[in-house]
């Protein structure tokens, strides 16, 4: 028997004429997933086989691997011949001591119609086998403690136990390039985890106004970053100095159109960066209603700033909604550790609910917006990111 990973996609068996691109890219994130674990990696019929170098570490093989896009499951299996003899002995090995005092039940799958039996035939001749040579087991198909699933596909048979779920979606890299609007929060985040779970390759932008927001602010966005990274593969963090825009808004815009028009910056700023990165959308972590700045009128004002899409993937999410997936993504933890990030700092008292893009334009035109956007711009520190640094 030889052991492997047998991953199974998901939305990818749906595509066209255009499916062989999905596959691809999928393929290679999983080499750059498992770079140093990984011998091969091959797919079809919508399965991928991933064979492990000799000595690598099956755990932390299965732990990467269920962080790639585009996987729908991910398990660790064994290859045997596809012969009913073998199957037979091979799982009476792999099973004798697991089953003894245990129910189990026998799912087949028969991918390889040339073989002799069809999935039911496999299911009952596997099932008396085991049952009439293990001591002390029962056959459970409502709640069984053990689930034995065999394959039977071109390359063998397959064992397995356990199904480890993975995130699904679209391989990272099939859907274009986009740039994240990164803060210190719950929210941004996970709008990047689900907009490269739809195959956007990231960059990602955060503003920095030291020394109102501390050095430790500034690691905990790296860190958010990196964990990002666990799902994306590495990308830039390009950190804004933000501090001179907003004291100067301070001191010339009214308080209640503050926030929005630091909005306005931060959008065209990040649009200045999608533009040198080749990148054609802006993401950000909104929700429609969570703050003053996140009514409809308050999206208006902001998207009229940038002539590039902005995806907001959490618009009509609630906070537990959104919580529930940066626990998932572990994230939360980093998230919410208390270090200022430049929005919450400068919050007007009383900020404008239901502005006008016309209004807000008036107290923009009292700065001198594309010197201060190209000085920003000038001064952008750029961090690799790579979940290896976590």
């Amino acid at each position: 028997m030889r052991k492997l990973l047998l991953g199974k996609c998901g939305e990818l068996a749906l595509k066209g004429l255009n499916r062989r691109n999905f596959e691809d890219q999928l393929l290679k994130n999983i080499r750059n997933q498992l770079k140093g674990l990984l011998k091969s990696v091959s797919i079809h019929q919508s399965a991928i086989y991933i064979e492990p170098e000799e000595d690598a570490d099956f755990y932390e093989m299965l732990e990467k691997a269920k962080n790639v896009f585009g996987l729908k499951s991910v398990s660790v299996v064994y290859q045997t011949e596809k012969d009913m003899d073998t199957i037979k002995a091979d799982a009476l090995t792999l099973l004798k001591d697991k089953l003894n005092g245990k129910s189990f039940k026998v799912e087949a799958k028969r991918a390889d119609k040339t073989f002799p039996l069809n999935s039911p035939a496999i299911c009952r001749e596997l099932g008396g086998f085991l049952h009439d040579n293990i001591e002390n087991v029962t056959v459970n198909v409502q709640n069984p403690d053990i689930q034995v699933m065999v394959e039977v596909r071109e390359k063998g048979a397959y064992i397995y136990f356990e199904k480890e779920e993975c995130h699904g979606g679209l391989p990272v890299g099939t859907g274009g390039r986009g740039v994240l609007l990164l803060s210190g929060g719950i929210d941004s985040p996970v709008a990047g985890f689900m907009m490269a779970k739809r195959g956007l390759k990231l960059e990602a932008v955060h503003f920095y106004s030291y020394p109102y927001t501390s050095e430790r602010a500034k690691q905990k966005v790296i860190s958010l970053a990196r964990i990002i990274a666990k799902y994306t593969g590495p990308y830039r963090l390009h950190i804004v100095p933000f501090t001179d825009i907003q004291l100067a808004i301070g001191e010339k815009c009214r308080e209640d159109m503050m926030t929005l028009v630091m909005r306005r910056f931060m959008m065209k700023i990040s649009e200045r960066v999608a533009q040198n990165n080749n990148c054609g959308a802006l993401v950000t972590g909104e929700s429609l209603g969570q703050v003053a700045s996140q009514t409809i009128e308050g999206l208006q004002v902001t998207n009229s700033a940038v002539g590039i899409p902005v995806f907001r993937p959490l618009i009509g999410m609630d906070k537990t909604e959104i919580t529930e997936i940066s626990r998932k993504m572990e994230a939360f933890e980093t998230s919410i550790l208390p270090y200022e990030d430049c929005c919450t700092v400068f919050t007007p008292k009383h900020p404008k609910l239901h502005p006008r893009v016309k209004d807000v334009i008036f107290e923009e035109q009292k700065l001198d917006m594309d010197a201060m956007i190209e000085e920003a711009v000038q001064n952008i520190e750029r961090v690799h990111i790579s979940a290896e640094d976590l």
